[in-house]
């Protein structure tokens, strides 16, 4: 085996013209399909995690003081906990949504990559 020759085909394969603008457009095409669900999942956990430990403190009583703020801590806690438990369902509901919406284009464009 010409180990000279493997190592002058790949680096000559680097500086070749690329003639892969499908597989771009197939990468962009995914990557705009699995985007708004990934923004949104990371804005909303945030979010929630925030809400929580915001609930978390009052309940402490780190900030605020009296029986109210315990309550008002344990109910905004709960609030902040359902929502990081709800967002991975959003999340694939989301992609789900945009998946669909990409489907047709993305399979049609897969299937002339696979055809050449």
């Amino acid at each position: 085996m010409n180990t000279d020759k493997i190592i002058a085909e790949s680096i000559a394969k680097e500086y070749a013209p690329k003639d892969s603008s499908k597989i771009t457009a197939l990468r962009k095409l995914d990557k705009k399909a699995k985007l708004p669900a990934t923004v949104f999942t990371y804005s909303f956990g945030i979010a929630a995690s925030l809400v929580a430990g915001l609930g978390m403190c009052l309940a402490m009583q780190v900030i605020g003081s009296g029986l109210g703020s315990i309550v008002l801590g344990i109910v905004i806690g709960i609030i902040g906990f359902v929502g990081c438990g709800v967002n991975y369902p959003l999340y694939k509901k989301i992609l789900e949504k945009g998946k669909s919406k990409y489907a047709y284009e993305i399979v049609q464009l897969a299937r002339e990559i696979s055809e050449n």
